[in-house]
């Protein structure tokens, strides 16, 4: 049987099983009005999902580099649990890449999109596959891979979800105690394709240029021939439940 996550004070766990998804879970409990701290789970064996509920008491521009947090808190603890050749790089669309192929994403969803709001909520979710669905065909996506495929097969699911939460909550509080630098400057050594040509697709819009670096909240700026244009974080947001 396997152990249950072991998350620090303040935070709840809340397990789910089958085909239930934390992400829409974690939104639906949020607006029901949980506490903040709840983390919904599923733990499969081809795959970890969870999300994280948040209660900012800013606004919500202010409050979205809590995505930021969970990115980097998610590499430092699969940077703590793995193998040390493993390399760790996160996408500013919130894909994690594991030795250079994309291996599952971060999502996020709120109560509101106005940017000058203060939203009820924040919901940050972590999909991850474990073993490839592609497991008998690997060559027809070189560029996907899964955790275990990786050298990680040694890391429990459940260690790797409580390290992902310590991580994220020493970030959270950084963020909240020393501004955004700290962030910016762990962020910056981790981003994937900065200072490169990128193709996104966020949503169903396509976004192209070259990924030349972030402002102060973290809104990527991409420039295209003379222009440069600044994608908020906002942007990012996934539909409500």
């Amino acid at each position: 049987m396997r152990a249950a996550p072991q998350f620090p004070p303040l935070f709840e766990g809340l397990a789910l099983s089958g085909a239930a998804d934390p992400f829409a879970k974690a939104q639906t409990q949020a607006i029901m009005g949980c506490d903040a701290g709840l983390v919904v789970y599923n733990l499969a064996a081809d795959q970890l999902r969870a999300a994280i509920v948040f209660a900012p008491e800013v606004t919500l521009s202010e409050a979205m580099p809590v995505l930021i947090s969970c990115a980097i808190g998610f590499q430092n603890a699969l940077g703590a649990l793995a193998p040390p050749e493993v390399a760790v790089h996160l996408e500013w669309p919130g894909g994690i890449l594991v030795n250079g192929a994309r291996c599952g994403q971060l999502r996020v969803a709120a109560s509101t999109e106005d940017a000058n709001a203060m939203p009820d909520w924040i919901v940050v979710g972590l999909e991850l596959p474990l073993i490839p669905a592609n497991a008998d065909t690997p060559g027809d996506t070189p560029d996907q891979t899964a955790l275990y495929e990786e050298g990680c097969v040694d890391i429990p699911p459940e260690d790797l979800l409580s390290a992902w939460v310590r991580h994220t909550l020493v970030w959270v509080n950084r963020m909240e105690e020393d501004g955004l630098k700290p962030l910016n400057n762990e962020w910056r050594g981790l981003a994937h394709n900065l200072g490169e040509d990128v193709s996104w697709t966020i949503g169903d819009t396509p976004e192209t240029g070259t990924f030349v670096g972030t402002d102060e909240h973290f809104g990527a700026m991409l420039r295209s021939d003379e222009d440069t244009r600044l994608l908020p974080l906002t942007t990012l947001l996934e539909g409500n439940t």
